[in-house]
């Protein structure tokens, strides 16, 4: 069987998680669309609350840590990610927004993402379409069609079983299909990218530099071609 990784990036803070918990429904449900297929899932945890000191330093001091850099290398590596974050005052949690703050624009660029939250009041509940989505398609990431958010009522409703269900069915058809990569590829000479980027591809050195562009040519003194 092929393996396909999928990172399970979670903010929650208390213990237990209910932003977990909820994350890693959706991994089972998603190990379970998957095990009819030729796609043997591995998770890789990404537990935000573990290293938040270390995603702060980070932002200051603009030098990431081994924790933070090992937790970058586990996205960047993934080839899919479930992302759950708890909702406070009608907003994504601070860690969380912190965290992709460290990532590099060209880090996620095609991946399938399953977007999950969880909150106090089901008056949150557009959270995730509002400001998570926004957040992963900036990132040209692509969020599943079928987000996942819970309040407390919504734990024994088999509304939420239907949902998960759903969603890790959109993920798994991802994952089966090769959708990701295929975009990725087709389109990675299409973007501006980082120099010295964290992103696979990025360039990192003089020749990588593609100098024959319009925006090099320029930058060199030069004209743009004719007709273009």
């Amino acid at each position: 069987m092929s393996d396909v990784t999928i990172a399970v990036l979670t903010a929650g803070v208390s213990d237990p998680s209910s932003t977990r918990l909820l994350a890693d429904r959706a991994a089972q449900r998603t190990a379970d669309a998957l095990a009819a297929s030729d796609l043997s899932p591995t998770f890789r945890s990404i537990d935000l609350s573990t290293i938040a000191v270390d995603i702060a330093q980070a932002l200051v001091s603009g030098m990431p840590s081994r924790k933070v850099t090992a937790a970058i290398e586990d996205l960047a590596e993934s080839d899919a990610i479930i992302a759950s974050t708890p909702v406070y005052k009608a907003g994504i949690s601070g860690l969380f927004k912190s965290f992709a703050d460290l990532l590099d624009n060209d880090l996620l660029i095609a991946k399938p993402v399953l977007l999950a939250a969880t909150g106090g009041t089901s008056r949150h509940a557009m959270v995730v379409d509002e400001q998570l989505r926004p957040l992963f398609a900036f990132l040209r990431a692509i969020p599943m069609p079928t987000s996942l958010y819970a309040a407390p009522e919504d734990w024994g409703s088999p509304d939420l079983g239907d949902r998960t269900s759903r969603a890790a069915g959109e993920l798994a058809i991802f994952l089966r299909n090769g959708t990701g990569p295929q975009i990725a590829e087709q389109n990675w000479g299409r973007h501006r990218h980082q120099f010295g980027g964290t992103a696979a591809g990025a360039p990192q050195s003089v020749d990588d530099v593609d100098f024959s562009t319009d925006l090099m040519r320029l930058a060199a003194g030069g004209e743009r071609e004719q007709g273009t």
